[in-house]
């Protein structure tokens, strides 16, 4: 589905990523975690076609981003950056339904509204449907642009491709568990993500598999019971834990400080 080869970037001539290879298979949930700075957002934005020279070898379904049309490349694949804009003069629906600009001329058609509807319940935004942008919360205005991505790729492709920096920014526990598992239903339909996350125990749940990053470069990349080792996270965050088995899906659990 993805695939990526001696991926390396530097800004001013500061590393940011050194060699970095990616394969992700088609209804797969890979998660790239890893502490601040590791490049973990850098990443994501070379796979999704947003950062570089061009000239890196990232393919999307056999194709480099260069052989894509346009159009058909914006209904097959998404994403949801971490620093949307906080200034939107619109109301929920409306800026929702920018997600399926790439689908109508002036006028959303009846397909369009339904897919924004959708998307807004399954965010839990419709009761805010007709609320300017501007007066929501930090969560509100989160859930809002992930309704917004999700409304993108509401259609009749088969394998489309979701990138994810941290989502769950600002949620709460009840919505950070509601959009996980809106991505893993998303994955198990047969489409693929690719999620920047920090919370560690959430990735060791919802995962198929997980890359560690540490200084630019992978540390471990594998299912979650692999990478989620006592030794291996203790070493990457310099700080201690405890590895023990969640109890909903006997994947690792992670508890830091013992």
């Amino acid at each position: 589905m993805l695939e990526a080869q001696n991926i390396s970037y530097a800004h001013r001539k500061f590393s940011i990523l050194e060699g970095i290879d990616v394969a992700v298979n088609h209804s797969e949930l890979l998660v790239i975690v890893g502490p601040n700075g590791a490049g973990k957002s850098t990443l994501l934005s070379l796979l999704a076609n947003e950062l570089g020279s061009g000239k890196e070898t990232v393919f999307f379904k056999k194709k480099t981003f260069r052989e894509w049309d346009e159009k058909e490349l914006s209904h097959s694949k998404a994403k949801f950056s971490q620093n949307n804009s906080h200034d939107i003069p619109l109301t929920v629906q409306n800026v929702v339904m920018m997600g399926r600009y790439p689908y109508f001329g002036s006028i959303p058609r009846k397909i369009d509204e339904e897919a924004v509807l959708k998307a807004m319940q399954e965010t839990d935004v419709s009761h805010l449907a007709q609320r300017d942008y501007n007066s929501l919360s930090g969560g509100e205005k989160q859930r809002v642009h992930l309704a917004r991505v999700l409304t993108q790729l509401d259609n009749e492709v088969k394998n489309t491709l979701i990138f994810l920096d941290e989502p769950l920014n600002n949620l709460d526990v009840l919505h950070q568990h509601r959009i996980m598992h809106t991505i893993k239903k998303f994955t198990q339909a047969g489409h693929t993500a690719v999620m920047v996350l920090h919370d560690l125990n959430l990735a060791a749940q919802f995962a198929d598999r997980v890359m560690l990053l540490k200084k630019g470069k992978i540390v471990s990349h594998d299912i979650p019971q692999k990478v989620f080792t006592r030794e291996t996270i203790s070493t990457v965050y310099n700080f201690p834990c405890t590895i023990c088995p969640n109890p909903v899906n006997n994947n690792p659990l992670i508890i830091f400080g013992t």
